[in-house]
């Protein structure tokens, strides 16, 4: 199985998750700069609320997949005041014909002093469990 992990972050909060999921599957943890080149059957892909949506560089990165590369992308990720991404994430890739995993791994974040310290230890041990699921 081929796996690969892209994640977008302006704290660092989603590239610590990234990393963890990452070393859990044992590929690098890549930011969205890096394109999906070659066919991947699960695209672990990082995000997190800004202003109440995924950031347009995610809806891009998204809008830039080819359906024929990626087998499924599973959500995960960080935030400070809101939950999950993953119905924006699902809107966007089924602008693609890519399917995403219903599953998915959200956490707080630390911004501006609200989640001091989030994700910790305990966060990044719970994303790396969640990763290994999808290994099984």
């Amino acid at each position: 199985m081929k796996i690969a992990v892209r994640y977008y972050t302006k704290t660092g909060n989603t590239k610590k998750l990234a990393e963890a999921v990452a070393k859990a599957v044992g590929v690098k943890a890549l930011p969205i700069t890096s394109s999906i080149d070659e066919k991947v059957d699960i695209l672990f892909l990082g995000n997190s609320y800004y202003a109440f949506s995924i950031d347009p560089e995610v809806v891009k990165f998204i809008a830039s997949l080819d359906k024929e590369k990626v087998g499924k992308i599973v959500n995960f990720g960080s935030a400070a005041m809101l939950n999950s991404t993953l119905k924006k994430v699902k809107n966007e890739a089924d602008k693609r014909g890519i399917p995403v995993d219903k599953r998915e791994f959200h956490c707080n974040g630390e911004f501006k002093g609200l989640h001091k310290g989030r994700p910790n230890e305990e966060d990044l041990k719970s994303a790396s469990e969640f990763a290994k699921e999808f290994l099984a």
